[in-house]
């Protein structure tokens, strides 16, 4: 999860809470039913031209929820998203989620379960994903909920399909280093060079890098085996190339 997201899951979660006391007082509730007559006039003016600074953060959040019901109503989705969010309104998030997964919308239903920061739904809807036998979208989810073994499953999937790309970026999310290092090793014996590279790279497996630069020097992909030798540190590999093939090398 990148620090952007922390940020905004923690403030629907504040806001979330902060609307729930505003709504216990029956004062608010009343305040609230005079300020749904303006709806009309917020939806002509547009949320992003919106100034609601005079009033105070709870009776702000509301109003925002209710324009976004009637942006969702007029099936403006991704604005009422965007005002769901400024509105803290975990409940109607998770509810557009829903509705994105039950239409096969599952991008969509994913970022409105994390925004919601619904983990139950999200692991739900990673394990339907990889049962589909839909990778990326299940690495999506189990990314977001930080579920290690459930990354390493999908990953699993995906090399006994031979499916090496998706597989080293499941391996570098879960920090999977041995399974790294194993698709590495398979792709310097079936000389796919740039795969094996990136999956030991990320391992950091500076033995099998200079394996991988010496399988690549004898087949004279000279430049190959420079960037595996630099990868490893192996000054001794990288002179002897220079002084040997420095003309084949760029």
């Amino acid at each position: 999860m990148t620090t952007d997201d922390a940020i905004v899951r923690k403030l629907v979660s504040e806001i979330a809470e902060s609307n729930e006391k505003f709504l216990s007082d029956e004062g608010n509730r009343r305040q609230l039913d005079n300020l749904r007559r303006i709806v009309p006039v917020l939806l002509d003016k547009g949320v992003d031209n919106l100034n609601l600074g005079m009033f105070d953060q709870a009776t702000k959040t509301r109003l925002l929820e209710i324009l976004g019901d009637e942006y969702y109503r007029k099936g403006s989705i991704p604005t009422a998203i965007k005002v769901y969010v400024l509105a803290g309104s975990r409940d109607r998030l998770k509810a557009l989620g829903k509705h994105y997964d039950s239409v096969g919308q599952v991008t969509q239903a994913i970022n409105c379960y994390r925004l919601a920061s619904d983990e139950e739904s999200l692991l739900a809807l990673g394990h339907k994903c990889l049962e589909n036998g839909h990778i990326k979208d299940a690495m999506s989810a189990f990314v977001l909920v930080n579920d290690v073994d459930a990354l390493n499953k999908v990953g699993d999937d995906c090399i006994s399909k031979e499916r090496w790309e998706i597989a080293i970026e499941i391996f570098k999310a879960s920090g999977n280093a041995p399974k790294l290092s194993a698709i590495g090793n398979r792709c310097i014996q079936t000389r796919e060079y740039d795969l094996s590279l990136t999956a030991l790279e990320a391992a950091g497996d500076h033995d099998n890098l200079s394996a991988l630069g010496d399988t690549a020097l004898v087949d004279g992909k000279f430049d190959m085996a420079k960037k595996a030798y630099q990868l490893a540190g192996n000054e001794t590999m990288l002179q002897f190339l220079a002084e040997n093939f420095g003309q084949r090398v760029s």
